[in-house]
């Protein structure tokens, strides 16, 4: 396999996307699965996409990606911000339509950390009187 053209980081969640762009033909592999079978949900794979749709830039490039942690849809936004940033470091001129879709805001939510004494977040134990 040729050296990557560009390497960037995506994250959502708990989830962690290492992408690699090459110029090639739009396969794309994540942890050395094919595309369709890591995101069977075809919401995920429209969604990991988008950037490559909307630079017009499908057929282009090669994706090969490593993600780890979180749940699938996490890993999927995790996937398309790294395929932004990858795709903004190979052409400088995608930033403005990237950034009006979008495609290049980190999203900041994240799972709330348990306190000690509740059972949750912010769940408290049932308040009993006697």
């Amino acid at each position: 396999m040729s050296d990557p053209l560009v390497q960037a980081t995506g994250r959502r969640k708990r989830s962690v996307a290492r992408v690699r762009l090459r110029s090639g033909v739009g396969n794309v592999t994540i942890n050395g699965r094919a595309f369709d079978d890591y995101f069977p949900a075809d919401t995920d794979r429209k969604l990991v996409i988008e950037p490559l749709t909307a630079t017009a830039t499908e057929g282009t490039y090669d994706v090969d990606a490593t993600i780890h942690g979180g749940g699938v849809s996490g890993q999927a936004g995790a996937l398309r911000l790294g395929i932004a940033r990858g795709l903004v470091e190979v052409e400088p001129t995608h930033r403005d339509l990237l950034k009006r879709g979008g495609y290049l805001t980190r999203d900041p939510r994240k799972k709330e950390s348990k306190k000690y004494g509740l059972k949750k977040a912010r769940k408290a134990p049932q308040y009993s009187k006697r």
